[in-house]
């Protein structure tokens, strides 16, 4: 049996020290082949026209066209899975809601290589994030960027999403009830298209984005305005409570924990698990630890298999779970080992997991 084809990347980054650094990272993962480099979009363009890559990293800040302009003109004409690289210093907030809008698939950190422990994540993290980019159709990152662009401010896009707003107005009555969401490719599409469509008072959420630090903050000021619940990075202490949605911040775990009758997060530090951090099995783990029956678990788009074991225990304990469909999944990696270990009680398209929930919530 021939071996599967490489990888085609092309980082195009104006710093030759990050070029550099992206190109050794890369290569250091027998499935992934960098084909070149380019230090702005006019030599990028040029490199393509010789060879087409699966995946190009793109730089933000960089001569001639800056990052944004050349994501937007290439998903325009030429399509492809493109992973902005950003430095945290950079205006996150504006930078990452102009990126989703243009269809960019995910967003990473330049690498930090001062220590052996930040070179070995930064290898862990870019390559999987260039892995799971690959799987991605092009044209899924089309449709999903033109319907954002054509939804308006807290408005229903009817195309993505059809749900009954007086049944949903009906569903979410209080109850101890907790939600915890995980999610990895494709998620900050898939989370807006969910939680857009509840009503202000729905049980208390917890999600884990996989995301780079500095860029939750904005992903969850960006979700607030387009939702009629509450949605905030979440601090160590803040109460899982009606109304409001946590994001988990990047580069931190988020846990569940309970003191009497109250839900709320813990926030820690630690190794990466399940090759991430913040990992959806953490917060799954804990969530069936200390809220059991009460926890309901949604496992969205994404690849690898984080969330799958922490499912798995939620389960176990008798919390209602939850995988998005195949066919609504960017990436169907992380729904489909969950479903693969007996984890998952209902199986939904994207558009029908907000109205289950709600309705387990009665």
């Amino acid at each position: 049996m021939e071996p599967a084809p490489k990888i085609k990347v092309l980082i195009v980054d104006d710093s030759a020290v990050v070029r550099k650094a992206l190109k050794e990272i890369l290569s250091s993962d027998s499935s992934i082949e960098v084909i070149g480099t380019a230090s702005d979009p006019v030599v990028a363009v040029n490199k393509m026209s010789l060879e087409a890559p699966d995946v190009m990293t793109l730089d933000i800040e960089m001569p001639r066209m800056d990052g944004i302009s050349f994501l937007k003109k290439i998903m325009s004409q030429h399509p492809l899975p493109v992973i902005i690289c950003s430095s945290f210093a950079e205006q996150g907030t504006d930078i990452f809601n102009k990126a989703i809008e243009y269809g960019a698939a995910d967003i990473i950190l330049k690498p930090e290589l001062n220590t052996e422990e930040k070179v070995e994540e930064a290898k862990v993290q870019i390559c999987d994030t260039v892995k799971a980019a690959a799987l991605i159709k092009p044209e899924k990152l089309v449709k999903s960027a033109s319907s954002r662009r054509n939804k308006g401010r807290g408005e229903l896009n009817t195309a993505d999403v059809i749900l009954d707003r007086a049944v949903l107005g009906t569903v979410a009555k209080v109850t101890e009830s907790i939600v915890m969401i995980g999610a990895s490719t494709g998620g900050t599409q898939a989370l807006t298209t969910l939680l857009s469509v509840l009503p202000s008072d729905a049980p208390g959420i917890v999600v884990v984005q996989h995301m780079p630090k500095g860029f939750t903050q904005s992903f969850a000021q960006r979700l607030d305005s387009l939702c009629k619940i509450r949605v905030k990075e979440a601090n160590d202490g803040d109460l899982i409570e009606q109304g409001v949605v946590l994001i988990a911040q990047g580069d931190s775990h988020v846990l569940c924990k309970r003191k009497g009758n109250k839900y709320y997060v813990e926030i820690s530090s630690g190794p990466l698990v399940s090759r991430h951090r913040p990992s959806v099995d953490v917060l799954f783990r804990s969530a069936a630890r200390y809220a059991g029956k009460n926890a309901i678990g949604i496992i969205m788009t994404g690849m690898g298999n984080d969330g799958a074991k922490g499912m798995k225990e939620m389960h176990e304990i008798g919390s209602q779970t939850i995988a998005q469909d195949e066919q609504t999944s960017v990436v169907f990696g992380m729904p489909k080992e969950a479903i693969r270990q007996g984890a998952v009680d209902f199986i939904l398209p994207l558009e029908k997991i907000a109205k289950k929930f709600l309705s387990l919530t009665k």
